[in-house]
């Protein structure tokens, strides 16, 4: 989540104004950082987690900016339809890319989520074989890029969209 956070801070993407949604949450890092950087941002977990990322948020986010930031429980590829198809501008997930018998369920969730001119920004370590199947599971359905790489922290940093046009940032 750190080194995705601070791609999104230097990285030339402006947030501001911008529908987010942010996928697997945990402390809900990325969504608060989305969220200071001007966004309209949905920060996703399964139920067990929402307590803590709810005060998460409101620990540390200003008071000014917590209507910006809506804590939401989303399991992937269940209950998609309380969560509008194609209505997010960026898709936002970091380091939820490693239990393979949730990759069916994410490409689907990330399926409904996107629309054509949505950006998905996936930030994850290469550890399995399994994490390059996912990679390729993802490849079938989206173009997909490296856009980042911190070797010190050995984490990539995909983008992903439905098409074939490669808008680099």
């Amino acid at each position: 989540a750190v080194v995705l956070c601070a791609y999104l801070e230097i990285g030339g993407i402006d947030l501001r104004n911008q529908s987010v949604i942010e996928l697997g949450a945990g402390t809900g890092l990325l969504g608060i950082v989305a969220t200071l950087l001007g966004a309209r941002v949905t920060i996703t977990d399964r139920a067990a987690a929402l307590e803590f990322l709810e005060s998460n948020v409101q620990a540390n986010l200003p008071s000014e900016l917590r209507p910006r930031a809506v804590v939401k429980e989303l399991t992937w590829g269940k209950d998609l339809s309380s969560f509008p198809p194609g209505a997010f501008d960026f898709i936002l997930g970091a380091d939820i890319v490693y239990l393979e018998e949730t990759f069916a369920e994410l490409l689907q969730t990330l399926e409904h989520l996107c629309s054509e001119k949505s950006v998905i920004l996936l930030s994850c370590r290469i550890r399995y074989e399994r994490d390059h199947k996912f990679l390729k599971m993802l490849r079938g359905r989206f173009s997909v890029y490296e856009v980042h790489y911190d070797s010190s922290k050995d984490v990539h940093i995909y983008k992903a969209q439905r098409g074939s046009r490669k808008d680099d940032f």
